[in-house]
């Protein structure tokens, strides 16, 4: 993919076996030391009897705009839809019926917003990840594509009025949360299985427990959420429940998903790793967070655990929902009744 706006500084091709990785880059420097880690992490994978990429194209980019722009027409979006890729610090783009080909790209701009620029044992882990999601793919990650999810709300929504579109962003910020901690849920969990699977543990666990400080860092904004929803108050442009149940939603979107990371450790039997991890969330996250929302945690992690790898559309319903059910149980403390219709080809309909 080229963008005839941006000049490009750096094309080469190199050889790792039977491999061609093709990089294309618009970076003034840098660009060698990222090759040699994405060289490292080919060659661990080659050793992977699903292994199947011919030519992988990876792309060191200033930022993400010209993928944006290429995608902007597609049906389907990850988690926050297509602008979303502007925070992404790297991502995978494949296609199903070509396993032999795909196509990497890495951020700079989102890569230092994230403090990864410069931390190749970091950048591992980004990479080992992203490809391992192909290598996960399974009867699971199939039946998770044809499932859809229509949310609508009860209770304490009614009084968040229309002035400044409050309800507009609870249907966006619970639209991510569902996308993210459900549906997409499998194909996330299902990559960081294989990530450990292939030898690397260690760089999964570095970048997690560098989340996790993160996510502590993190909520020390809360203080500074709360105030500014308490001036939309006191304005009377939102009730004081309405102001609670957003900071819920924030702490569900922000830090539920670090459910996703712990739950491949306990599945892949690493408990000396998951006892260090969670050891670090337990202590610098979880007691900061509204009560509802470290109890969906824990809940969320141990529904991961049990997730199987060979689900039909008619038996990955049972299990969305109760992923559901576990977010509409924190919604529902705050006042907030989620109703939500799961769809496949057979359809259901819950009320928490």
């Amino acid at each position: 993919m080229h963008d005839k706006s941006r000049l490009l500084k750096h094309l080469t091709v190199h050889r790792i076996g039977d491999t061609e990785l093709q990089v294309v880059s618009d970076l003034e420097s840098g660009v060698s030391p990222l090759i040699e880690v994405e060289k490292e992490v080919i060659g661990k994978y080659r050793q992977n009897p699903g292994w199947q990429d011919g030519v992988i194209m990876l792309f060191l980019l200033k930022d993400l705009e010209p993928l944006i722009r290429q995608l902007s027409q597609v049906a389907s979006a990850p988690p926050g839809g297509i602008r979303g890729l502007e925070y992404r610090p790297i991502i995978n783009i494949y296609d199903l019926r070509n396993p032999h080909s795909c196509r990497i790209f890495i951020n700079q701009g989102a890569m230092k917003r994230e403090g990864c620029w410069g931390d190749h044992e970091a950048i591992k882990a980004l990479l080992a990840h992203e490809h391992a999601h192909p290598l996960a793919e399974c009867a699971t990650t199939r039946s998770s594509r044809s499932l859809r999810v229509e949310l609508s709300f009860g209770g304490v929504a009614a009084q968040f009025g229309d002035s400044k579109g409050w309800q507009s962003k609870i249907d966006g910020l619970l639209g991510v949360v569902v996308d993210k901690l459900c549906l997409y849920a499998p194909r996330e969990i299902f990559a960081n299985d294989v990530t450990i699977q292939s030898g690397f543990t260690h760089p999964l666990l570095y970048l997690d427990k560098q989340n996790v400080v993160k996510a502590g860092e993190g909520l020390r904004s809360k203080g500074v959420l709360r105030q500014e929803l308490q001036k939309e108050v006191e304005r009377r442009s939102l009730t004081a429940l309405g102001a609670e149940l957003l900071v819920t939603i924030a702490e569900m979107k922000g830090y539920l998903d670090l459910a996703l990371e712990t739950a491949s450790f306990y599945r892949q039997d690493k408990i000396t790793e998951v006892r260090e991890l969670e050891g670090l969330l337990f202590k610098k996250v979880i007691p900061y967070l509204e009560p509802e929302v470290g109890r969906a945690y824990e809940r969320l992690r141990d529904g991961y655990v049990e997730l199987p790898t060979d689900a039909s559309p008619e038996e990955l319903v049972p299990f969305e929902e109760s992923l559901l059910g576990i977010l509409a149980g924190a919604l529902w403390a705050k006042g907030l009744e989620l109703e939500y219709r799961l769809q496949c080809q057979k359809e259901r309909k819950t009320r928490s």
